[in-house]
């Protein structure tokens, strides 16, 4: 269903994972979608030519996120792509999925560096980028920002991570709040364990799996697809009435015991 058709999408980290999933998704509802990659360039290219195998519009764009000028190199590589086949630049749909970090971040051994590391690229890029797309958003965007289902469970080794999605979080509510007299949604989606292709340590342990899919609710561990599905519903017009919300996508990760 081409839902989306006329709009313009940029999805960050969409080279692989979750991102991808969404691009994909998106492109399949109609948007022509940016594909932002920090360094994998033949992963984007990959996920632009599937898109388009399938019928969708897409481009990839490069920026490393965390870096003086990342946000600027972003937009002059959207300008140059949208300013041929549109003639502007107007965004009306961002999803900010980029991050790193995932299992690092425990208190007593994470570095100065790797901290301000995780937050320049997790917190500091994403709400640099909204300033950046906000004056050429129009009526009726739409933002989402990907956290994580860590930011309600207490994991030790994940802390500078979780506090880092916690951020995002106070980001999306407040940043409603404040646009959406212009008819612009923001709106968080929070996921859990996720077959990325990240997780071979746990799929790869039946144990260690078996115990995951336990603690979720409908005992599975997330696909990428299942992520872009929701994602695809906030972006899309029958969400026009929801806003600052935080949409858990755990599939019920420790909602308590089982009886």
């Amino acid at each position: 269903m081409a839902v989306l058709t006329g709009k313009t999408a940029l999805v960050t980290g969409a080279s692989r994972g979750i991102g991808r999933a969404i691009a994909q998704r998106l492109a399949a509802d109609g948007a022509l979608v940016a594909v932002h990659y920090g360094s994998d360039e033949g992963a984007a290219l990959k996920c632009v030519a599937e898109i388009e195998e399938a019928g969708g519009r897409a481009f990839a764009v490069g920026a490393e996120f965390g870096v003086d000028g990342d946000v600027d190199t972003l937009f002059a590589g959207l300008e140059a792509n949208l300013g041929e086949r549109a003639g502007q630049v107007r965004l009306d749909i961002l999803v900010n999925n980029a991050a790193i970090g995932g299992r690092h971040g425990a208190i007593d051994t994470t570095t100065r560096a790797e901290f301000d590391r995780v937050f320049a690229v997790n917190v500091r890029a994403p709400f640099f980028l909204i300033q950046r797309a906000l004056p050429v958003m129009g009526e009726g965007g739409r933002i989402v920002n990907i956290s994580s289902g860590d930011t309600r469970i207490a994991l030790a080794g994940e802390l500078a991570y979780s506090m880092t999605k916690g951020a995002i979080n106070i980001l999306s509510r407040t940043l409603a709040n404040a646009v959406g007299v212009r008819g612009i949604t923001v709106n968080t989606v929070a996921p859990g364990i996720t077959d990325t292709g990240k997780i071979g340590w746990l799929l790869d342990d039946p144990r260690m799996l078996a115990a995951t899919e336990a603690a979720a609710a409908l005992d599975r561990v997330g696909q990428p697809g299942d992520i872009a599905d929701v994602v695809a519903f906030l972006v899309s017009d029958d969400a026009r009435w929801v806003t600052g919300h935080l949409l858990d996508a755990t599939g019920g990760m420790f909602l308590g015991p089982r009886v």
